[in-house]
């Protein structure tokens, strides 16, 4: 519906001539002759302001605007808007578009500038990067008109106020989403990964062909239909993928402008299509002082629609977790053999010494994969030249994280618990390289 807020305002073009009318005003007063030449100047800037609010008014459904939105955004990806605009006016006009976008992007001099042609329809898209998850409320779209005299303006709001929810990132649930059937896993910075010996989940008994392996030959059904035939076997499937998530305070640390818990929630989402794409099943919760957003490992068609409904309305206020709790609660509520895929963060070694004791709890009946993020702010640090003593010691400092990092790795090993350190961008191909590492050499 069309709504005019303010029927017009005066551009500064107009300000502008005014104001070399004033002047040539003052210094009439010097030069006498030049008062002709300030009342015939007023004389014009009065009629072409006058025709320009003709020309822009005489019409009284000037333009028309609409925005169209996505059914949801996606967490820490560009998502695109479409304006579309249809000017009713016989001849060309210069537009100016205010979008009231919310406000958690924090852009208050957005505006678009174009030129429409005469009695057309034009279109133009713009991307929006939302970096938290929940309800993004758009305000009006606001459209100013102005003619080839520039003058006058002419405001028409449209009052489309309208909400869209921001979820996990399912642009990269779709862009790794056949990965998890396909042979060509290497083409998207997947490795591939060399099978150790076979699982022992039977499929078919087959003729033998050239190139299978001689151990799996089955001699009674060799023996009966006098030709050589092999067993044939499989993935082991339907076994339980768990993404688990803590949502405290050393999730909080910001890259790009998305939280570390945000890099989480996304690659959990990946991982959990991976998992069901691979006939396991797939499940997720959150942890900080409680366990909470549980979904229980299945395999049912409503299960990626239920986790991407967690995930979406995980919210934290980033206290210390409890590592305690996560350790009873998987205890007492998986009962089967799975695989914990567990998004947290270590700074230091004494941050992974208190709670190594609830880590080991979970690897005794579970296959625990901790991931963890390296600092990536450290990196300049670390590779710049150090010119100053101050330099020297913070790089001295940056490089004794960057290894305790690496020391993490190497103390979970110790106990046979497998880690994925790795950078945040590069966290959810990591954890698909770990996954599919586990799978082939049939870990779980």
């Amino acid at each position: 519906m069309l709504k005019r807020i303010k029927p017009f305002y005066i551009k500064n073009r107009f300000f502008y001539a005014c104001l070399g009318i004033i002047v040539f005003f003052v210094l009439s007063f010097v030069f006498p002759r030049w008062f002709n030449i300030v009342k015939l100047l007023l004389l014009v800037l009065l009629t072409f302001s006058f025709l320009d609010v003709l020309i822009l008014f005489f019409t009284k459904k000037g333009l028309v605007a609409e925005r169209k939105l996505p059914e949801k955004f996606s967490n820490g990806d560009p998502n695109q808007i479409v304006l579309t605009l249809e000017n009713y006016y016989a001849f060309p006009v210069f537009v100016q578009i205010i979008d009231e976008i919310p406000v958690q992007f924090q852009v208050r001099n957005f505006k678009i500038n174009r030129k429409l042609d005469a009695s057309s329809i034009s279109s133009l898209e713009y991307e929006l990067r939302p970096v938290e998850r929940g309800e993004y409320h758009f305000g009006k779209l606001n459209v100013y008109v102005s003619s080839i005299f520039g003058l006058i303006a002419r405001r028409f709001s449209f009052d489309d106020a309208a909400m869209v929810p921001t979820y996990p990132s399912f642009m990269q649930l779709r862009k790794y989403d056949l990965l998890a059937i396909s042979n060509n896993l290497h083409q998207y910075g997947i490795k591939k990964i060399r099978r150790i010996g076979h699982t022992m989940e039977f499929e078919q008994i087959k003729d033998y062909v050239i190139g299978d392996d001689l151990r799996t030959i089955n001699w009674k059904a060799t023996a009966k239909k006098s030709q050589l035939m092999v067993n044939q076997y499989q993935d082991e499937k339907a076994q339980p993928v768990y993404s688990v998530i803590d949502k405290g305070r050393v999730m909080k640390m910001p890259f790009d402008n998305l939280t570390l818990l945000d890099y989480a929630i996304n690659a959990a989402l990946v991982i959990s299509n991976v998992a069901l794409k691979k006939q396991d099943k797939a499940g997720i919760f959150s942890f900080s002082k409680k366990v909470e957003n549980i979904v229980v490992a299945e395999r049912r068609t409503s299960q990626m629609n239920l986790i991407m409904e967690n995930l979406y309305n995980i919210n934290t206020d980033f206290f210390e977790s409890d590592f305690s709790r996560l350790y009873a609660d998987i205890k007492r509520n998986i009962t089967q053999r799975s695989l914990i895929l567990l998004y947290t963060n270590f700074e230091t070694l004494d941050g992974l010494y208190r709670q190594l004791p609830y880590l080991k709890g979970i690897a005794k009946n579970h296959l625990l994969v901790v991931i963890f993020f390296k600092n990536t702010e450290l990196n300049a640090l670390i590779t710049n030249k150090a010119e100053t003593i101050q330099q020297v010691y913070d790089k001295v400092i940056a490089e004794k994280f960057a290894f305790e990092k690496r020391l993490i790795v190497n103390e979970l090993k110790k106990y046979g618990i497998y880690s994925i350190l790795t950078t945040p961008e590069n966290l959810t191909l990591d954890t698909i390289n770990k996954y599919l590492e586990i799978k082939a050499r049939g870990l779980l």
